[in-house]
């Protein structure tokens, strides 16, 4: 495996640790990054002219705004030990973010947007779960800003893949607006990052990114902290055996949609599936309720 221009490491020296704009993706709306604060730390910022999705990754904050207060944001300890909050924050927001933990660990994605959406604060008993495959396909979506959430363009979910399986999978791509005579997108064209976190500090993920003519056909090794980019084409994962993998999905695009096409040569392994991983969920609402 070469070096990728779709794999994104980390600068852990750094308090915002990855960071990701339209430029250096070679696309036109996704911005992504992360952070990491200490307890009384606070960071502070404008959403601008953009729609914002933030996620706590883990640790927990009070949030100061000019359209809100929360006053404690987040309570599982890391992504493998609870349900997700996530805020939604339209344009000319001013932020604050106070740490309220020893540790706070946020990834956060934006986008411009033409439209006002009022903000919202998704709580873990919100997030709609879903086990989505079948066999050594099976794996986890949490989804915080799905398709019909009341935003323009954003989406966002959390993915659990466990030891030895695969997810993305099959393989399915949505980089065409396509709509159906019926007025249903059949397929939107749509920006993409994974965002990996692996339960073990040694544990990988391997994630391929291909389009059905060749032109772009890389396969990636993404460990903890690392950002993946899925800029068109098809884009399936697959867990290192002995590990559980997590990625943070945020899309933006055509359409606030998750609509996409399989790769039809892979697209009959759906019909081989018969049950589900019986490990999962992986994470769930009552395994931190309290903490």
């Amino acid at each position: 495996m070469r070096n990728s221009r779709l794999l994104i490491h980390p600068v852990s020296s750094q308090s915002e640790y990855q960071r990701l704009t339209p430029d250096e993706a070679g696309w036109e709306l996704l911005h992504f990054a992360a952070r990491r604060l200490t307890e009384g730390q606070e960071w502070s910022f404008t959403t601008d002219g953009n729609e914002f999705g933030l996620v706590v990754l883990g640790g927990s904050c009070a949030v100061r705004s000019s359209r809100g207060e929360w006053p404690r944001v987040g309570r599982r300890p890391d992504v493998f030990s609870g349900m997700p909050y996530t805020l939604y924050l339209p344009p000319e927001t001013e932020v604050a973010i106070q740490t309220l933990s020893p540790e706070l660990d946020l990834a956060y994605a934006w986008c411009i947007a033409e439209e006002e959406h009022p903000p919202r604060l998704v709580r873990p008993e919100e997030v709609s779960v879903e086990i989505r495959g079948g066999g050594n396909a099976t794996r986890q979506i949490n989804s915080m800003i799905p398709p019909g959430f009341n935003c323009q363009r954003l989406v966002c979910v959390e993915v659990y893949t466990p030891s030895g399986n695969w997810s993305s999978y099959p393989p399915h791509k949505h980089d065409q607006h396509e709509v159906g005579e019926n007025g249903v997108i059949l397929e939107a064209d749509l920006e993409e990052v994974y965002f990996y976190k692996l339960d073990r500090p040694e544990g990988y993920a391997i994630q391929r990114v291909y389009t059905a003519d060749g032109r772009l056909d890389e396969t990636v090794l993404a460990r903890s902290d690392d950002l993946v980019l899925v800029p068109e084409g098809y884009h399936p994962v697959v867990s290192a055996h002995g590990y559980t993998t997590y990625y943070l999905n945020f899309l933006a695009g055509s359409a606030q949609s998750l609509a996409n096409r399989d790769d039809p040569a892979y697209a009959w392994i759906k019909g081989t599936w018969r049950e589900k991983d019986p490990r999962l969920p992986l994470v769930t609402l009552e395994m931190e309720i309290g903490s």
